[in-house]
Formats: structure tokens, sequence, C-alpha cells
């Protein structure tokens, strides 16, 4: 049996690597700090945090390209991955400011410090930020440099083994920093619980939205016709439930908006400054329409693309108060996270049912899409129109004013082109050999479409039966049965829109103004 002097393999084993331990320490003082920042970002300055204002940051500088990836990979969860790498990252700073902390002190709070100056850039360069919303990172950052260097300075007592051989660890040093590092953890979770329900609380705006109840349309309800929705297992529904309509913002957290607090505001070249609250707004006669909207960043034959019952006031009666002046020719909407986007005055004065919607399939709008107020453009991609959680109509020219997106590589104008998609069969699909139903949705929104078609195998098109629309702002279901014997096919679809022009076969990315050619599966019949 041998025996072993103090400070040999065994006290090590006891120990552990302090190293590993130090960046414990680190991600433990990291994650109070952050959960403190977010904490009193939640009671002084809901908008914004710190990590929302990172997220923001990120969104903001990332190049177009980047963003239409992260949307193709992660689609509607964009933004839950934006989170957890920004989680990531600071869990790994964090762990490394604990290494170089117990290396040479300073070291890990110089790090620490960086990391709330960069913070503190993010948020009040923020639109929505208010003066006090610099105390969060500021708070972050000085409470994980306080917790950084207890913990160290703890752990320094207790594993000294690996510098000062011989020397016997201290229980009461170990349990010390043992206990300091649970309670620090434990102060972190309780935190960041705490404020999750404090900002799911302000989201919510005091149960406004909850108990909020939808004025009626002054305009006729608008029916769906009859055969408009088609039988076709697997096929796109003709109003897309909420829950299922798709999402595709920059906002990385939902903007918390007090409904009776709300204003918007119409400025720029008009005769008249004009501003509305929100019961003001409700008061006004709404129209309600089914309108068909679509992100720029859908791929041909993506989902970032629904079609809803929206309610609202015509955004042509609001401008027409405010007197637009002549040479005006682009309305910049602004939305409380200062997001930004350029429409034509054109399409925000005709005919068509551009509305300041309240109300989405029947209910006040949810939060994510909008509440309490959105703007809704028949004909417009999002980007071009599509503002949730609106502050603002600056009446403008193109010459003098760009929008979020302009600058960074896209049109100024979005006119939606004209697409088809094929829903059922799924691509790759095996199906059974005869007759195979085919289906899917085609839009081309305020021009409306007036044929679909399909070839298998590069040859002839074959007309699909073409569903009644709601309107020409709709999209169209359409269904084809065609008889296939066994083997792999290919399968296009094109649409033809109302005047006549059928959809390009020519392949165009999503940027800068919409993706174009044909939607094509590869099916297997066996």
């Amino acid at each position: 049996m041998s025996t072993l002097a103090p400070g040999t393999t065994k006290q090590r084993r006891l120990t552990g690597k302090p190293a590993l331990w130090a960046a414990a320490a680190g991600v433990a003082a990291g994650a109070a700090g952050i959960a403190a920042g977010e904490l009193t970002a939640g009671l002084l300055s809901p908008l914004v945090s710190p990590v929302t204002a990172l997220g923001g940051a990120v969104i903001d500088a990332v190049p177009p390209g980047v963003k239409d990836l992260a949307v193709q990979l992660f689609g509607t969860a964009d933004k839950i991955v934006l989170v957890a790498c920004i989680v990531g990252v600071a869990g790994i700073l964090a762990a490394l400011a604990g290494v170089l902390e117990r290396r040479r002190n300073g070291w890990g709070l110089a790090l620490a410090g960086l990391a709330g100056v960069a913070g503190l850039a993010a948020v009040v360069t923020r639109a929505q930020a208010s003066p006090q919303a610099a105390l969060a990172p500021i708070v972050a950052a000085v409470l994980t440099m306080v917790l950084l260097r207890n913990l160290v300075r703890r752990l320094a007592t207790w594993a000294p083994s690996e510098e000062i051989p011989g020397r016997e660890e201290a229980p009461l040093a170990r349990r010390s920093f043992l206990n300091a590092l649970a309670g620090t953890s434990l102060a972190a979770v309780v935190a960041g619980t705490v404020t999750t329900v404090l900002t799911r609380a302000t989201a919510v705006a005091s149960g406004f939205r909850g108990s909020m109840t939808l004025p009626e349309p002054a305009t006729p309800l608008q029916t769906i016709p009859a055969g408009a929705s088609l039988s076709v297992d697997g096929i796109s529904p003709l109003v897309t439930p909420n829950a299922d309509f798709y999402r595709i913002d920059t906002a990385l957290t939902v903007p918390a908006i007090d409904p009776p607090a709300w204003k918007l505001r119409v400025t720029g070249m008009v005769e008249r400054e004009v501003e509305i609250d929100f019961a003001t707004l409700l008061a006004k006669p709404m129209t309600e329409r089914h309108v068909t909207i679509a992100c720029v960043s859908n791929n041909v034959g993506g989902d970032l693309i629904g079609n809803a019952l929206w309610l609202g006031w015509p955004v042509r009666e609001l401008l027409a108060m405010a007197g637009p002046k002549a040479g005006a020719d682009m309305v910049l909407s602004t939305s409380n996270d200062g997001w930004t986007a350029s429409t034509p005055l054109e399409a925000l004065t005709d005919d068509r049912d551009a509305l300041l919607a309240v109300g989405m399939n029947g209910e006040p709008l949810p939060l994510e899409h909008g509440f309490p107020v959105r703007m809704i453009v028949p004909g417009l991609y999002g980007f071009v129109s599509a503002t949730k959680w609106l502050t603002e109509l600056k009446v403008t020219r193109f010459s003098d004013d760009t929008a979020y997106w302009t600058p960074r590589g896209w049109s100024d104008h979005g006119p939606i082109k004209t697409q088809s998609r094929i829903d059922v069969p799924r691509s790759g699909r095996s199906v059974q050999s005869g007759k195979v139903q085919f289906g899917g949705v085609a839009w081309a929104q305020h021009r409306g479409i007036n044929r679909v078609e399909l070839r298998v195998n590069r040859g002839p098109w074959q007309q699909a039966t073409l569903a009644g629309a709601i309107s020409t702002d709709t999209w169209y279901q359409w269904q084809l049965g065609i008889d296939l014997t066994p083997g792999e096919y290919e399968v296009q679809v094109r649409a033809t829109d109302s005047t006549g022009q059928p959809q390009t076969e020519d392949k165009a990315p999503v940027a800068p103004d919409g993706a174009t050619g044909y939607h094509t599966i590869n099916v297997k019949v066996g």
C-alpha cells in the first residue's frame, strides 16, 4: 500500500482542474450579470434590453445574403436561433473571462468590461431606447465583474495545488467557493425567471388585447365564394390560421406597446400633420378584406406567404386628412422598433384595400403580427409595405429617403411577382400509379390569376382546374389529376395572371426584389 503526501494526486482529484472551475465561475457570474441586466431593462425600458439590442445590432449588420440563408435554414425560428447563438457566445466569453481572471488579476474583468461596452453601444443606438435603457448594460457589466472577482478569489484560496505543491486544500475555502458558485447560479435563474414573467406581462399590455372587442366593419362583410376552397388533401387552406401564419421581421423580441398610449403620426410633405390615437382609430369606419401577403425572402415554392382576413381603416383616408403635397411619391412607414419601409404613395391612395389593420381572422392582431396596428398593402412584398407595430407615416420622395432594406441591397419598390406552388404531392414522395392528384396555390396580388398549368418531364403544358378566388388580392387554389405509370417524374407548375402575362421560367434569387422561376418537384410513381 502506498501513501500519498499532501498536495499530490489524491488532492488534485479532490480539487478538480482549477481552470474548469474558473470557467464555471465566469459562466455563473456572466449569467447572473446578464439576468440582472435583463431584469433592469424589464423594469425601466421594456422595449429594449442588452440581449435584444445586441440581437438587433447583429440583424442590422449582417449582409442580406446571410439573412436570406438564415431564413432558408431556420424559417420563422431564425430569431430563436439568433438568441441561442448570442447566449452561446456570451457563455464562451464568460468562461474565457473566468480563466483569464484566474491567470492574471484584471484580465477577465477587462473582457467583461468590453462586453459591457458592446452592450451599452447596442442599447443606446436602438431607435426605441429610452435614456434609462443605458442602465441595463451597465448593471450587467458591473455585477458580472464584481461576482467574477469574488468567485475567482475564493477559488484561489481553495485550489492552489497545481501552483503550490505540498499545500493541502482548505475544506472551508472549498465550501465557500462552491456555496458562492451555487448562490450565483441560483440568483441568475431567479432573476431570469422574474424577467421572463415581467417581460411577458408587459408584452401583453396589461391584458388590453385579451379584453378588446373589434369594431364591426362599416363595409359589407367579404364572403368566401362557393368553390373557392378545393377538397384536396394536403393543399394549403384558403385562409391561413393565425398560429400558422409566417413571421419574418427584424424584431428580436415582440415590441411591448400599451394601446392607450399608442399614437400614429403623419408627417413630411403634407399640408398638415396628423396624429391619431388607438381609440380614434377604432372609431373610424372599418373595412374587412381577405388579403394575401408575402415576404420578399420567399423562395420559389416557399411558405413565407399567407392569406388572412384583415380588419382596418383605409390608409388613403388618413393620408387624405393630412393632404400630401405635390411631388411626393413615397410614404416611409416606421415601426416601434425603428424599422422602416418605403411604400409608393400611389399604392396607399388608389382604390386598393391598403389598411391600417387592427384585426386578423376575426381577432385583434396577434402580438407578433403587429399589435396594436400594422399596415397591409395588396400587391406589394412586405419589406416595402407590411410595417408592424406602426407609429409613423412620413410622406416624402424616393429620392430623399431610404428604408431599412434599401441600403442593404434591396429594391425600394417591391411589386409581388406572379408565382405558383405545388403543395401535393411533396417533392421526393412516392405515390401510387394511376391518376395522381396534384394541387397547390397561385398568386398575383392586385392582378389575379386566370390560368394554372402543369407539365411533366418538360412535356406539353396541361391546364389545371382553377378555383374561384375570394378576390384578386388573394391566392387561388388549383388541382389537376394526371395519369402516371410507374417511374420517376419531374413536375413543374406555372401561372398566368389576369393580364395574360405568364410567370417567367427564368430563375432569380430573392434579392433584390423577389425570386422567380417555376416550382419544380420530383415524384416517384410505384
